[in-house]
């Protein structure tokens, strides 16, 4: 079982010397990468023009642009929720960045109470993530609201 407390700890450290997004959004997607077992994409897509574009990750080549409303991503984000999703092909309008991607769950991430980006993880397993990966992984991205700069 993942310690997301520890992660979230170590995500604090790493963003001490600095706090800039590109530095601690590359690390936290190491950090998710290398401490989730079973995953193929751990990453950020970031607010841009009312659409979110392609940030830092860990996995395969991905989508570059995705719309609000559009894919996991796209309705996590326009609809300011976490989506946990059992299995990407039962999800209505996913897209299929990579087609070896089975689960997948999103974390909106916030600034001054806006939605400035998702916290994006795919599996090729079904039923990857539970709802304690989600609880562990909204604290996670809580601690990256606190001492990230945008």
């Amino acid at each position: 079982m993942t310690d997301y407390k520890l992660l979230a700890e170590q995500l604090k450290s790493l963003a001490e010397d600095e706090p800039k997004y590109i530095p601690v959004l590359s690390n936290a997607s190491a950090l998710i990468n290398e401490n989730l077992n079973d995953l193929n994409w751990a990453g950020f897509y970031l607010m841009d023009n009312g659409s979110l574009l392609l940030g830092p990750f860990q996995g395969k080549v991905a989508c570059i642009r995705i719309a609000l409303g559009k894919g996991v991503c796209g309705t996590a984000a326009q609809n300011d929720e976490t989506l946990l999703v059992p299995n990407v092909h039962d999800f209505p309008g996913h897209i299929a960045c990579d087609s070896a991607s089975n689960s997948e769950i999103v974390i909106p991430i916030h600034k001054d109470g806006k939605v400035v980006g998702v916290l994006d993880i795919d599996s090729p397993s079904l039923n990857r993530f539970s709802e304690s990966d989600k609880e562990g992984l909204e604290l996670f991205v809580k601690t990256l609201e606190e001492v990230i700069q945008f």
